[in-house]
């Protein structure tokens, strides 16, 4: 969830550390100032990289404003409508190879970019910032604008923000999750390890996360929004080799989710899922109500 987490977590669970002088930083105020270490972690935990991407320019572009936010995206073809959604430090490009299919099966589809991503505005904290709520948010906000979704799919944390909404009242009758996190707050433990804190400082931390979102931590745990809330129909798909999410997360979802079904691929890691011509296609069949074909 941000760009220390963005150096990445293996799938057998080594991970990696921050550089020495910060997690020395961050142990000195684990014992000396927690409540200092929190804040400064808060930082950059909703921090986002610098982006170098190329943006989008293709379909036919739409401003949606979302709490004041421009939120920006684009629409293709006619017919049900299918919404993509991005993962933490995407764009909307990046799930453009599922267009051409779907257009092609007699579907609407519209893609946008979050807060602070992209061509969209920056969101509430200012550049570089955002959050699941933020991204729940504009998917929200997109679809009511463009009418209802026959289905989304979203990559990595945006499959978090599609879980949340849907948990909230927002209805599709499909849902394809590719490579999707399971829980921040597992992924808080992980964060405490990479820059080398601990309990006092974590506590605090969850505190601030918790503030700054206006939910606890639980609320966004997507394998028990899946069993406490009816889902739509689900398809899952991680990459063994996923260096930024591990394939453990999309097991656990599709284990708790009755909906669920889950695919594994290998060697296409974290983002090649988003342009493997299986996987677009396999996306495509799913979405279209035909048996997705992808080997696992």
């Amino acid at each position: 969830m941000t760009a220390v987490l963005a150096a990445q977590k293996s799938t057998n669970d080594r991970f990696f550390r921050a550089p020495r002088p910060l997690r020395l930083a961050f142990g000195f105020l684990e014992w000396a100032a927690p409540s200092v270490g929190a804040r400064w972690a808060e930082r950059i935990w909703f921090r986002l990289p610098r982006q170098t991407a190329r943006l989008s320019t293709a379909g036919s572009p739409f401003t949606v404003h979302v709490g004041g936010v421009a939120v920006e995206g684009a629409t293709w073809g006619a017919g049900p409508n299918v919404y993509l959604l991005h993962g933490w430090a995407g764009h909307r490009g990046q799930l453009e190879p599922f267009v051409p299919g779907l257009v092609e099966r007699g579907f609407r589809v519209i893609a946008f970019d979050a807060p602070s991503h992209g061509a969209s505005a920056p969101g509430r904290f200012g550049p570089r910032s955002s959050s699941i709520p933020e991204f729940a948010d504009a998917l929200n906000a997109v679809v009511a604008e463009h009418g209802p979704a026959e289905a989304i799919v979203a990559h990595s944390l945006g499959s978090v923000a599609a879980a949340v909404a849907l948990c909230d009242g927002l209805r599709a009758g499909r849902v394809a999750m590719i490579a999707p996190m399971a829980s921040p707050a597992s992924y808080a433990r992980y964060f405490a390890r990479v820059l080398g804190f601990g309990d006092r400082t974590l506590t605090r931390l969850s505190r601030r996360v918790e503030r700054r979102v206006g939910a606890p931590m639980h609320h966004f745990d997507v394998p028990a929004i899946g069993s406490a809330v009816q889902m739509p129909q689900t398809l899952i798909v991680h990459d063994r080799a996923d260096r930024s999410i591990p394939v453990t997360d999309g097991i656990a979802i599709a284990e708790a989710w009755p909906s669920a079904r889950l695919h594994v691929t290998t060697g296409l890691g974290h983002r090649r899922l988003l342009r493997e011509p299986a996987v677009v296609a396999a996306v495509v069949d799913f979405v279209d109500g035909k048996e997705p074909d992808l080997a696992g």
